[in-house]
């Protein structure tokens, strides 16, 4: 499949490659740090955010995958190499072994931060280039972190 067989312009459809690519890459990087903060979870919270990390980084894996899916309807490849992720990825890898609850939570916070910004990014240039399908579903994506922010503030005491 190519961006011409659904009606966009290959020279408009290229630079939304490369942004959902950033994107996808970011994405991972911030489902692995969901992934360890479920796993490395401690403290008097235990049960609460252990269930939460395990609904974001479900609903993480999901995007991930239609993030990547769109890529392929564009008609370009997906990265798909962890060293990819790392270089491209502005989201940076923590070690959650021995980490405080809270500032899971916070690290939680500066992704979905970064991401939605990179996600404000993507509906700019969508917009601008009619790619209306990666609008909609970038938009998706950003609603629900949007929610997840404020619940995460709020759990932080922060609203």
């Amino acid at each position: 499949m190519s961006a011409k067989e659904i009606s966009l312009s290959e020279k408009q459809v290229k630079p939304i490659v490369d942004m959902l690519n950033e994107y996808l890459a970011n994405y991972h990087v911030h489902y692995q740090k969901l992934r360890g903060c479920h796993w490395n979870i401690k403290g008097q919270n235990f049960f609460t955010l252990h269930i939460k990390f395990e609904e974001l980084y479900t609903n993480a894996q999901l995007t991930i995958d239609e993030i990547a899916e769109r890529v392929l309807t564009l008609g370009k490849p997906p990265h798909s190499r962890f060293a990819d992720y790392i270089k491209e990825s502005t989201i940076k890898e923590i070690n959650t072994i021995g980490m405080v609850d809270t500032a899971m939570v916070e690290a939680i916070l500066d992704d979905m931060s970064k991401l939605i910004e990179l996600e404000r990014d993507l509906l700019d240039a969508t917009d601008k280039a009619g790619d209306d399908g990666s609008n909609d579903m970038v938009n998706r994506f950003m609603q629900f972190k949007e929610k997840t922010t404020w619940m995460l503030r709020s759990f932080l005491g922060k609203q």
